[in-house]
């Protein structure tokens, strides 16, 4: 099979997510004019450029399922360090699209599947980290004093650990058998239950009757998913996490937080000297009031260009971890992974290394993009 045709059946191969990136953008233009800073975005050659690879990266994540070729844990007799295009023996019809692997599993199919990995931790870590920064950054910057200064010496304190060796402690199996990630994931994990509520309290404290019920609903949820996220003891089994995911998980969320804290802490500085913060004041409005809904809102332009690139930065991050050996588990298709299994023989077959390498290079070079489009609109807030 020739590299022309070897393409045209990997394009083919991704239909299910050319047809959401068309429905997507379709939508997008249409109604660009009411949808605020993403609306913006579309009249941004960088930002469509970068929206664009992300979104392909996100739904080739969602319907890997329906992309992918065959399992990418099977191993297929006489597959081994198969060249790309090459026919599956026995079944009519099914190839190698860039080759096998030295297990013999299928390259493309693990680069397809690795983009899940990614893409289930890197945006909900991140998250995670900024919902803290936000429970600890906004009064540290806005009250100051002991509160702020304690806070800022530990957060500098991470900070000036080397984040790669950081992460080389947090998941190596003598910290995961410590139940140290547990305990972390047991403090961290508390932090979205207590933003939610703040900022719900703050809201709605007038209307008692909305409070209590989106109180309740808000805990009873967070409650559920803090127990199975944390400790793996949700009944239902809706919300879990994997011992190697967790550690993972709680990693990236450590390591991210003392930073974005910073960058809150500095926004809320600035911003709490403003008019507006002074007329919120004036009406008695409570402090939590003020930092949530009058400063948080108006930080809001360098706030999601950070959390674009921090997603880039954790994702360059996970797949450092995976080259060493400390991803999910030693089967996963987690990109770093299968850069580190392909690299042994670059010399030889660079098939196995390469695609992974790309697939993580395109999506850290789309949230560069998409974070340079956000910035340029949010200047013109």
């Amino acid at each position: 099979m020739g590299a022309l045709e070897i393409a045209g059946r990997i394009l083919l191969q991704f239909w299910p997510v050319w047809l959401g990136l068309a429905a997507i953008f379709a939508l997008s233009f249409r109604f660009k004019t009411c949808l605020g800073l993403y609306g913006r975005l579309m009249d941004s050659g960088i930002g469509k450029v970068g929206l664009f690879i992300v979104l392909f990266w996100l739904l080739t994540a969602i319907l890997a399922d329906l992309v992918i070729t065959i399992s990418p844990l099977d191993q297929i007799a006489g597959m081994k360090n198969a060249a790309p295009g090459t026919v599956v023996p026995g079944v009519e019809g099914q190839y190698y699209l860039l080759g096998g692997d030295n297990l013999a599993r299928d390259v493309f199919s693990r680069m397809v599947m690795g983009s899940r990995t990614v893409l289930a931790i890197a945006p909900a870590a991140t998250l995670f980290a900024f919902m803290i920064a936000f429970t600890l950054g906004l009064p540290a910057g806005y009250f100051g004093g002991r509160f702020d200064t304690v806070l800022s010496f530990i957060a500098n304190l991470v900070l000036a650990f080397p984040v790669i060796l950081l992460f080389y402690l947090l998941v190596t199996p003598e910290i995961r058998a410590s139940g140290i990630p547990v305990m972390a994931a047991a403090v961290l994990f508390l932090f979205p239950i207590i933003f939610a509520a703040l900022l719900l309290w703050s809201r709605f404290k007038t209307q008692p009757a909305k409070l209590a019920l989106y109180l309740a609903i808000t805990l009873v949820l967070g409650v559920w998913a803090y127990s199975g996220l944390a400790f793996n003891a949700d009944p239902l089994g809706v919300f879990s996490m994997d011992p190697n995911l967790l550690n993972i998980f709680v990693s990236v969320v450590f390591v991210n937080a003392p930073a974005v804290f910073r960058i809150i802490r500095g926004l809320t500085i600035d911003i709490r000297t403003r008019d507006y913060v002074a007329a919120a004041q004036t009406r008695g409005e409570t402090p939590w009031y003020i930092m949530l809904w009058e400063i948080l809102p108006n930080a809001r332009g360098p706030l999601i260009v950070d959390f674009s690139l921090r997603i880039g930065y954790t994702t360059i991050l996970l797949g450092t971890l995976g080259f060493f050996g400390l991803g999910v588990s030693p089967e996963s298709p987690d990109w770093g992974m299968t850069i580190n299994e392909g690299r042994k023989q670059l010399s030889i077959h660079p098939h196995p290394a390469l695609p992974p390498a790309l697939a993580l290079m395109s999506l850290v070079l789309g949230l560069n993009l998409l974070a340079d489009g956000l910035r340029e609109q949010a200047l013109k807030d």
